[in-house]
């Protein structure tokens, strides 16, 4: 996902004077013209393998890396698996190509914002975290950029572009014991540096085995991993782009998965274990990686996915009280047996929307409609590479709201369990607001209705049983009394054995 592989010069398809559509040539609006022209700049001298380690030196994508080599961990040809307690996992190897020119021609194209670029797919590029959040994250001086582009936006810098090291966004102060509790179980299960390092070394590796199959296609880590609100114990959610066109997710995905399925039962299985194509209504490959320890959800051109990914982190950055109050209903909702899509439940990714549209809903609102205040930021049309600078141009959102996390969470249960009108409203982050139900047949029968920002689907779909709803509803109704009551997160949600359990 973040471009860190030696295909990184080579774009994901066909150049623009070849295509008919503009899925992967419209701007955004209000992308500063730096970033635009360094983006589209080209660079037809150098080889794009003998430049991967340079490009990705511009973009980032090394700052934490100690000078440790990949050897050990190669994928696929049956070598020794080995993974190091550095706590990055990306231990690049310098390419040959590199070592043999001059140090002034590296020097100008790491160094100079005027050398030119190849245009890269870069729709997941480097989150903050894996720069600067974690302890003891290596820095070199190698990085410290030159150039800074003007942008003023407060979410963590997610571009190819050089930045000085951003200041950690500050967390809320806690008065109160039921809000330090909030604080303390975020800060102890919030997702680490290794773990996303992890992830990502087993996408780059994933990538460059895939391609050999599907030269063109490009794979995106999403989902929590990167919108700001994964755990230490999240799952891994990958997104296969073969080509520019819509996949037919019941016949052409299934296909590609089943052949990416085979690929890893058979020549990576020595890494990969458990394979299993899943026939939902967005197919995927679910596999475990022996390397990372980590288990993974592949799906086929599911691009919904990227976009929903950096309008959701962009979400998280713009309110320090965003993120903790997620990451605890999370905990809260896996506890209690309600978030899991697959037995008719709540999806993760559900329950981030609900905790937005109720932090929108309030009489003193925290949070805004991003879609609706920059629309050129979240255009659904946008090309897939320039996605991940829309997070770069939204300001803080300054409440008036100075609800503590804990009023928050006790209001975020009363609004569920007294409030909203499930039979009759949906949820919309979109709108920011609570709307009728759509009479469409995907919106029938189902007892939850929620937004799915961009393609309008409704992803708490899996709930179709009332005996699973009533549960639902009636642990938002229980947890809300007895919050109310006790003002004790540990009342409702062990906090020593969820912390153990990260």
């Amino acid at each position: 996902m973040f471009p860190n592989s030696s295909n990184l010069g080579r774009p994901p398809f066909p150049p623009k004077h070849q295509q008919q559509s503009n899925f992967f040539t419209k701007l955004p609006l209000n992308t500063p013209p730096a970033l635009v022209s360094h983006q589209q700049s080209t660079d037809a001298q150098f080889n794009f393998q003998n430049a991967a380690l340079s490009r990705a030196l511009l973009s980032g994508n090394l700052v934490t890396v100690p000078a440790v080599t990949l050897q050990p961990m190669t994928y696929g040809n049956g070598g020794p698996v080995h993974v190091s307690d550095v706590p990055t996992s990306f231990r690049g190897r310098k390419r040959r190509s590199e070592q043999s020119l001059p140090h002034d021609t590296k020097r100008r194209r790491f160094q100079s914002h005027h050398s030119e670029t190849p245009v890269v797919n870069q729709a997941v590029p480097l989150p903050e975290e894996r720069r600067y959040s974690f302890p003891g994250s290596i820095q070199s001086p190698l990085f410290h950029a030159r150039f800074v582009p003007n942008v003023t936006g407060c979410v963590p810098p997610l571009r190819d572009t050089l930045f000085p090291d951003p200041i950690e966004t500050a967390l809320p102060v806690a008065k109160d014991k039921l809000s330090q509790q909030v604080l303390e179980l975020f800060q102890a299960c919030q997702q680490q540096t290794c773990d996303l390092n992890r992830k990502e070394l087993c996408r780059t590796e994933l990538q460059r085995e895939i391609q050999l199959i599907f030269p063109q296609s490009r794979l995106f880590l999403v989902g929590s991993s990167l919108n700001g609100f994964g755990t230490r114990t999240s799952d891994g959610d990958l997104c296969l782009v073969v080509k520019e066109e819509p996949v037919n997710q019941k016949t052409e995905a299934r296909h590609i998965l089943s052949l990416v399925q085979k690929l890893f039962s058979t020549k990576l299985s020595s890494y990969i274990e458990r394979p299993q194509l899943i026939r939902a209504k967005v197919p995927i490959v679910k596999f475990r990686d022996k390397v990372s320890c980590v288990e993974f959800d592949l799906n086929v051109n599911n691009v919904v996915g990227i976009r929903n990914t950096f309008l959701l982190r962009t979400y998280a950055y713009i309110e320090n009280r965003v993120r903790p109050l997620v990451l605890v209903v999370k905990k809260w909702a896996s506890f209690h047996d309600i978030n899991d899509a697959s037995r008719g439940t709540l999806s993760s990714y559900s329950l981030v929307l609900m905790v937005l549209h109720y932090l929108q809903t309030l009489p003193e609102p925290i949070l805004p409609s991003l879609q609706k205040n920059y629309p050129e930021s979240f255009d659904p049309t946008m090309q897939l590479h320039f996605v991940h600078q829309a997070p770069c141009t939204v300001p803080p959102y300054l409440s008036k709201n100075a609800s503590s996390l804990g009023d928050l969470l006790i209001g975020f249960f009363k609004y569920y369990a007294t409030e909203f009108d499930w039979s009759r409203q949906m949820i919309s982050v979109r709108e920011a607001k609570a709307i009728p139900r759509p009479d469409g047949i995907e919106w029938r029968n189902k007892y939850i209705c929620v937004e799915e920002p961009f393609d309008r689907t409704n992803t708490a779909r899996a709930v179709h049983e009332k005996q699973k709803f009533d549960i639902i509803k009636g642990e938002f109704v229980k947890s809300w009394q007895v919050l109310r009551d006790k003002k004790d997160l540990s009342c409702i949600l062990p906090l020593r054995r969820t912390i153990l359990k990260r």
